[in-house]
């Protein structure tokens, strides 16, 4: 299933804020229920471990609703860490839901900011993330940008955590449309194309390859995710 081009409805500057709202709500269930959240730390833990400290510092782009910097956060404090997160995003009613949802943890804020041009010095940061976002850039070009500044911000390494693309996956977004999601009209029309312009495991290999990242390595987890994680001390 060759990846797909389009755009989803959530990004359109005029879209409805109410249908926003609910598609972002839609999201964090994604996050919640099917491995978005669940990815992401388990690779931070293992990203933590070879780089022991007791404070962090974390970009995470294009971050929605910032439910997953949010459950970073809370991470971190269960172990005694302290990891302070930046969350960006660059559609404006997507960031006023973010700095809604975060004005009560002093760890995270959020600000705006385009993934292809981040406005930060180089290794301001420990860690960047990206989820589930990546697959908004239609070109390879794009996607390997965005890689790009999110190496050349994180000085220890990165996580990108996206949809796996798959006929499975996809059979499984329709389904969520056809019930789930079927008064939801951007999510119902996101969902499935999201699958469509998803990576497999090869695309991210590749994509890494082309940004020049350093100890990336590619991860499946059940049910329809991948992982790109990289060691920016790696040799």
């Amino acid at each position: 299933m060759p990846r797909a081009a389009g755009e989803e409805r959530m990004d359109a500057p005029d879209a409805d804020p109410r249908e926003l709202a609910r598609s972002l709500a839609d999201l964090r269930g994604v996050n919640r229920w099917l491995g978005g959240t669940r990815v992401v730390l388990h690779h931070l833990a293992r990203l933590v471990a070879r780089h022991p400290r007791r404070e962090y510092r974390v970009l995470d782009v294009a971050t929605g609703s910032a439910d997953i910097p949010l459950q970073v956060a809370e991470w971190g404090r269960r172990r005694g860490l302290r990891i302070r997160v930046v969350a960006t995003d660059a559609h404006p009613a997507t960031l006023a839901e973010a700095r809604a949802r975060v004005a009560a943890d002093p760890d995270v804020s959020a600000e705006p900011a385009d993934a292809l041009a981040l406005p930060y010095a180089d290794g301001e940061f420990d860690f960047a993330l990206c989820s589930t976002a990546l697959h908004h850039f239609n070109t390879d070009e794009e996607c390997v940008r965005v890689l790009r500044e999110l190496d050349r911000v994180a000085r220890l390494g990165g996580i990108v955590n996206d949809l796996h693309r798959s006929r499975a996956a996809l059979l499984g977004a329709r389904l969520l449309a056809a019930t789930v999601w079927r008064t939801h009209p951007i999510t119902r029309n996101d969902g499935p194309l999201s699958v469509r312009r998803a990576f497999t495991p090869a695309d991210l290999r590749s994509l890494a390859g082309a940004a020049g990242l350093r100890g990336a390595e590619v991860f499946a987890h059940v049910p329809f995710r991948v992982a790109l994680v990289w060691d920016g001390r790696s040799s």
